[in-house]
């Protein structure tokens, strides 16, 4: 099955409290949002995080072809070999990422620009509210 997989992590005061947001689309039309609190956290493990969950639940959704979207250039960049990972927090969730990726018949990646992964931003800033609300 083709999926389609936007997600978007966010951190206020990177590190700070983080958030995740993620949206699966089949054939245009959304079939899973995710808005979640993950801790305290840096922006880029937090895109991370919101990827490997992404790709998680699709593949629980039965997802074989699946194209990511996410604005983190840098996270598409690690993702297509491009760009390698230095951070050593990064490597264990590169490395979860690319298991994740082994189980799929397709895979694609793509970087966009953040006004066209507004849903899943949304979804990202909707779990950092509700925690500061607290």
């Amino acid at each position: 099955m083709k999926l389609t997989v936007f997600t978007d992590g966010a951190s206020r005061n990177n590190p700070g409290h983080a958030g995740i947001g993620i949206v699966i689309k089949k054939d245009g039309k959304t079939i899973l949002e995710i808005s979640d609190y993950i801790g305290k956290t840096t922006n880029n493990i937090a895109e991370y995080m919101a990827a490997i969950r992404g790709l998680t639940e699709a593949l629980i959704l039965g997802g074989t072809e699946i194209e990511l979207f996410a604005d983190s250039e840098l996270l598409i960049k690690q993702i297509k070999k491009e760009y390698r990972v230095k951070h050593e927090g990064l490597k264990p969730l590169y490395n979860q990422m690319l298991s994740l990726i082994k189980k799929l018949k397709v895979f694609k990646a793509k970087h966009i620009k953040r006004e066209e992964n507004r849903e899943a931003d949304k979804l990202a800033n909707i779990a950092l509210d509700k925690k500061s609300a607290y």
